[in-house]
């Protein structure tokens, strides 16, 4: 007997890493009521597990692709509830379960895939507590409102908890899992961790198990596939598919599973629309679809084929010539080769995804376009949007919008093709499949180095977002980079921390901001910043970016209030011991570090009581030992959103000691990084306890970012 490589994306990203790595393959062997024993194919220890007709018919076209398909891809198609499919569910499950804590050496380390198998990682942790258990849910995991649809959504939860690190494609799949486990368990989680009891069924117990529940997006062999196309033949290949097309002006590919999550329709619906309104012409421009067969048992897709070759039909019916045919239409698979050709023939690259946890088509065509020509047409829907942002994004519902990105990616001058293609290009060489095994695999073992004084939460944190295309690392000043100390004008960063901004400097994509409470003219003083760092001072009141100037405009009411504000405090501290004046060119701040607790309660009491009658419309903050009055409102979290617009910034990193910088924390995104310095409440997401602490944690981002450019 021979055997075949699947053609699923999956099969597509791990078999590199398989026949790497030594490991054993636990899976289906693509045939019912066969008995087969392991065996080694291509450099690849496979162990079947069997599966007879009606554990394929319920279970894995049942369960899996009637309930759980359609429901994690936001109910496109409806899900059917069978309590005999769930049944079958648990019982597949639990075969493979067995199949591979049988070959599973002690200690050794386990990746379950999909959510075919979403309940094998608690059957494993049940049965082999030996063991380190990764899971990597490769499709999207829907929002709560979706999920909770699913009459058997605590036990899906309960099984994938039996993980020690859960993957998902994208920020949001991760965040929709978090969500889901803190509304039905009610378990604490911080960032990307999650504690889950260890007691009974996970209740009411006092020790905890710590789950890591992560965004890991997925890739391919990009060298691989980069090798093939550099071949004579494949391009030799590539040139005659065109001849056989009639050599057409533009050639326009969609390569699929044949599957409704795919927008197969959609895009042919534009396509055919564009011709109809001659905007595109068939003697010109030529759509290939390949669309690979896919679960044809299952009535949902015997009716989608019927709807796509009825389109496609009808489309050539009313356009085609006799020399040029509108769409060339492909019910069937091809190997690796015929897609590499296929990929370089074409022009224009179409991925119309309604919903898709990455889609690697994506990133095959721009890994096999080393001539740096192409377009590719992407959805935003495509967990593949995240990293490649050259492509042109479309929403393939607005049929509109998606006519039009087609255009022009047909007209598209060549010096913007090969700009776009170079940027897709090095984001899908630097995060390649084996980029995306070992990150993974790091979380799982524990691999990941832990900076000296930095936990392995936070180190997680800070690898995820060392990844971003574009980094915004903001701080505070005054006990952030540099100790308090009892003269303001004092305070200095404490030792190693210009250098740590200056290697973040260094690196393309990081800008480093200050954002302080501070006058700009003080926070110059102490904090001596690079010319390149971005300067906010004044809660966000001053601002000073890549020029020497620093924008702040005070009207004739403001400058009033600031001379009514300076006679009041000047007053308060001249009669009260150990408090002292700070100008800032909005407001004024009464500093009582210095006075004893009492006198410093009296002299902010006094302040606050004269100044809300004199001045009704003043803001107020009160920080450490300090409060501060400004004629103008403004927060350090406004001083955050500026700083995130003028950046472009993909991701935000804010680290703060004080009340105030809750401000900045509260407008963190959810794929931002908020670090606390010290004690007491705050909205931030990690803490550390000091600013020697702080030091470590920017060395740290430097060294991460720096190893991802390498």
């Amino acid at each position: 007997m021979t055997w075949r490589t699947s053609p699923g994306g999956l099969v597509t990203a791990l078999e590199p890493l398989m026949r790497a790595s030594n490991g054993a393959w636990v899976g289906w062997p693509g045939v019912a009521d066969r008995d087969f024993a392991p065996f080694e194919n291509d450099g690849i220890s496979l162990v079947p597990v069997r599966l007879n007709e009606v554990d394929v018919e319920d279970y894995y076209e049942g369960f899996s692709n009637d309930t759980l398909w359609p429901l994690y891809h936001d109910v496109i198609a409806p899900p059917s509830f069978h309590r005999e499919t769930w049944d079958a569910y648990v019982t597949v499950n639990r075969r493979f379960a067995e199949a591979a804590a049988a070959v599973a050496a002690p200690g050794a380390t386990v990746w379950v895939h999909d959510y075919q198998l979403q309940l094998v990682p608690r059957l494993l942790r049940d049965a082999r507590p030996d063991l380190v258990i990764g899971f990597f849910n490769h499709i999207p995991f829907p929002s709560y409102g979706i999920y909770a649809q699913l009459p058997w959504r605590k036990q899906i939860l309960h099984g994938l908890l039996g993980a020690d690190v859960i993957g998902f494609q994208r920020l949001e799949d991760a965040g929709n899992f978090s969500r889901a486990v803190r509304r039905l368990y009610g378990y604490p989680t911080r960032g990307v961790v999650i504690d889950v009891p260890t007691g009974e069924n996970g209740q009411n117990s006092a020790e905890s198990r710590r789950v890591i529940a992560k965004h890991f997006p997925i890739s391919i062999d990009a060298a691989a596939f980069e090798e093939l196309a550099r071949s004579p033949e494949i391009q030799a290949r590539a040139r005659q598919i065109r001849e056989d097309l009639g050599n057409p002006k533009t050639l326009m590919l969609g390569v699929d599973r044949l599957d409704y999550t795919k927008g197969i329709g959609h895009r042919l619906k534009a396509f055919g629309e564009l011709l109809a309104d001659g905007r595109l012409s068939v003697e010109d421009v030529t759509l290939v679809q390949v669309a690979s067969p896919s679960r044809e048992r299952v009535s949902t897709y015997m009716a989608l084929r019927d709807e796509i070759e009825l389109a496609v039909g009808r489309l050539n019916g009313d356009f085609s010539t006799i020399s040029h045919t509108a769409i060339s239409y492909h019910h069937h698979s091809y190997p690796r080769e015929e897609m590499v050709a296929m990929y370089l023939a074409a022009d224009v690259m179409l991925v119309t995804a309604l919903r898709d946890g990455m889609n690697l088509v994506a990133k095959e065509y721009v890994a096999v376009r080393f001539d740096a020509d192409g377009v590719l047409v992407l959805s935003e829907f495509a967990g593949a949007a995240d990293e490649l942002k050259q492509a042109i994004l479309i929403n393939p519902h607005d049929i509109d919008g998606t006519k039009d990105a087609i255009v022009r990616a047909v007209e598209m001058p060549r010096r913007e093709r090969a700009r776009r293609m170079r940027s897709l290009r090095r984001k899908v060489a630097e995060n390649d499949v084996a980029a995306w095994s070992a990150s993974f695999l790091r979380a799982l073992t524990g691999g990941a180095a832990v900076a000296a004084g930095i936990s392995e939460d936070l180190d997680l944190a800070l690898q995820s977002l060392a990844g971003a295309e574009n980094v915004l690392i903001a701080l505070d000043f005054d006990g952030t980079l540099a100790p308090h100390v009892d003269h303001p004008e004092d305070a200095r960063a404490i030792t190693g921390t210009r250098e740590a901004v200056q290697a973040l400097l260094d690196l393309p994509g990081v800008r480093v901001a200050l954002v302080s409470g501070r006058a700009l003219v003080s926070l110059q003083h102490v904090a001596q910043p690079q010319s390149s760092v971005l300067l906010t001072g004044s809660h966000g009141i001053e601002v000073q970016l890549d020029t020497p100037e620093i924008e702040l405009n005070l009207v004739s009411s403001e400058l009033e209030q600031l001379d009514t504000l300076a006679r009041v405090l000047t007053s308060i501290s001249g009669s009260i011991a150990g408090t002292t004046i700070e100008r800032k060119p909005a407001g004024l701040a009464l500093h009582t570090r210095l006075a004893t607790q009492k006198d410093g309660q009296t002299a902010q009491r006094e302040a606050r009581e004269q100044l809300t009658d004199q001045l009704p419309g003043l803001t107020v903050r009160e920080g450490k030992n300090v409060l501060e009055f400004s004629v103008r409102s403004s927060t350090k979290g406004d001083a955050l959103e500026k700083l995130r617009d003028y950046t472009g910034a993909d991701r935000v990193f804010y680290a703060g000691d004080d009340v105030t910088d809750e401000d900045a924390f509260a407008a963190l995104r959810d794929d931002d990084l908020g670090l606390k310095i010290g004690q007491g409440a705050t909205l931030a997401g990690y803490r550390v306890r000091s600013p020697k602490e702080v030091t470590q944690v920017l060395v740290r981002i430097a060294e991460l970012r720096a190893g991802l450019a390498l």
